[in-house]
């Protein structure tokens, strides 16, 4: 006779474990259809963003210049060490060979004196210390000594600064390297920012960056005439003039791109005057103007509490000047750059 079992009942932990695990997903599925979309930042929010990239990126560029600034003069003065080492060696050469003259000499007449003998075979600095060596030599071969000596330790000295300059360049060459990768990490998140936009988005930004530049540049050609702060501020002004259009490209000098302290120096290059690479460095070179009303055409005008943005002051408060990554050199207001407006400096 067949067997009839009941079925075995779950128990009630299971039953409740269940139970929940079903609410659980029925209530993350009603979540979900309910949520609304992550909405996309609008096209002035990643403007927003974008500018404050950029800023940042030519903070990091200014930094950047001074190592590179620094580089160069480093390898310039190593350079210059190296050729007076080189120099001095020679010098050090004929010195030792004119002793050598001395020391054949008298052996050709009888003999060399045991002392002479001595050095020309070792260093002369643990005989000069010694005063029964001078006694045993001439007045002509204790002065040919001294020489030798004191070229000697020049040498030495110099060799060892040209081994500090070489140690400073390495860690500026590091230092170089990572400038570099934070501007570069700052543009590049930049351009993902600007590719989220849709190409309609992205001809609009330009288009009001257009009608910023021909707005600023009809107040600058309509608001009077304005007197350059001198003939060299004036000739500066007007080179600077002739890159209007010119894109910047951050740590460029000219003449085919710019950064901000790039124009400057470039601009007042071509009147003859060498000023400081970085913006930094340029505040400190000619003479301070603090208030705006004072400033004249061709002074230097800065911006942001670090001075990390350097322009030509074009008049009627506006200022010339390479603005930052995506754009050219071009007329802006003053008030529009986006950060206070520090000090000028007349070169």
């Amino acid at each position: 006779m067949a067997s009839h079992r009941r079925p075995k009942q779950p128990s009630r932990t299971r039953v409740t474990v269940l139970t929940t695990a079903a609410a659980a997903a029925v209530a993350l599925s009603s979540q979900a259809a309910n949520a609304a979309p992550s909405e996309k930042p609008s096209k002035d929010e990643v403007k927003a963003k974008v500018d404050k990239l950029y800023e940042e990126a030519e903070q990091a560029t200014e930094k950047y210049n001074g190592a590179k600034e620094k580089q160069e003069k480093l390898q310039k003065e190593i350079s210059t060490i190296q050729d007076n080492v080189a120099r001095g060696q020679e010098e050090l050469n004929e010195l030792r060979d004119g002793l050598g003259s001395m020391a054949s000499a008298q052996y050709r007449s009888g003999g060399i004196d045991p002392s002479l003998q001595l050095f020309l075979s070792a260093d002369p600095d643990n005989y000069l210390d010694k005063a029964s060596t001078l006694d045993q030599l001439s007045g002509q071969q204790v002065e040919a000594l001294k020489k030798i000596q004191t070229k000697q330790r020049d040498l030495a000295q110099q060799r060892s600064e040209a081994s500090e300059k070489l140690k400073d360049l390495s860690a500026t060459r590091t230092e170089l390297g990572k400038k570099k990768k934070q501007v570069q990490g700052k543009l590049s998140s930049a351009q993902k920012l600007l590719n989220t936009l849709t190409a309609q988005e992205r001809a609009a930004l330009q288009e009001e960056e257009q009608r910023s530049n021909r707005a600023s540049e009809r107040q600058v050609l309509t608001g009077g005439k304005t007197t350059p702060a001198s003939g060299r501020a004036g000739a500066a002004f007007a080179a600077a003039q002739s890159k209007i259009g010119t894109p910047y490209v951050y740590g460029a000098t000219g003449p085919s791109s710019f950064d901000c302290s790039g124009l400057t120096s470039w601009a007042y290059a071509q009147a003859g005057v060498g000023i400081p690479r970085t913006s930094q460095a340029q505040a400190n070179y000619g003479t301070r103007i603090s208030s705006m009303s004072d400033l004249q055409v061709g002074d230097l005008v800065f911006f942001f509490s670090d001075l990390h943005h350097v322009g030509l002051y074009a008049g009627n408060g506006q200022v010339l000047h390479a603005p930052r990554t995506g754009t050219n050199v071009r007329y802006e207001s003053m008030g529009t750059i986006g950060g206070p407006f520090m000090f000028g400096v007349r070169v």
